[in-house]
């Protein structure tokens, strides 16, 4: 697998994003749709990566810059085509690595609380993230859960 940062403007990566979104809607009211599109996914705080086994995109996440010391995850997804074969564990595992070269000495993230981001809430305990209360410009959201790991 290539984990390498993506400028966001080919097919797929469009593709795998839209998709991430529209299960957001599924799954979540409007007022608790963290997700971002792909004009919000290239800010400069903002490093996203795709995921790669030749041509077939594996999946894809983001390291967003909250302040000099603290990250937070995004749009971290798998491509349905790749479910169950450790795709998102390597990504989560790169963008950890990646915070801290930074030098970033928290990381955090918010998911969904529904019984559909089970699969993500019991990834991101796996590797260490703890649940906390509503970090930077979140509020408490019945339908949000809220996580962060020191490094």
């Amino acid at each position: 697998m290539e984990i390498k940062v993506d400028d966001l403007t080919g097919t797929e990566v469009a593709d795998l994003v839209g998709e991430h979104l529209h299960n957001m809607t599924l799954n979540s009211p409007p007022e608790s749709i963290h997700a971002l599109n792909l004009d919000q996914l290239q800010r400069p705080d903002i490093t996203f990566w795709s995921a790669w086994e030749g041509k077939d995109l594996l999946g894809c996440g983001a390291l967003k810059e909250l302040e000099g010391q603290h990250g937070e995850i995004k749009s971290m997804r798998t491509s349905a085509f790749h479910l169950r074969k450790g795709v998102a564990s390597q990504i989560l595992q790169h963008i950890i690595d990646v915070a801290k070269q930074r030098g970033y000495h928290r990381l955090s993230l918010e998911t969904g609380s529904m019984d559909a981001f089970e699969p993500a809430r019991r990834l991101y305990t796996s590797f260490g993230f703890e649940y906390c209360q509503p970090f930077s410009d979140y509020i408490e959201d019945s339908n949000s859960v809220f996580m962060t790991m020191d490094l």
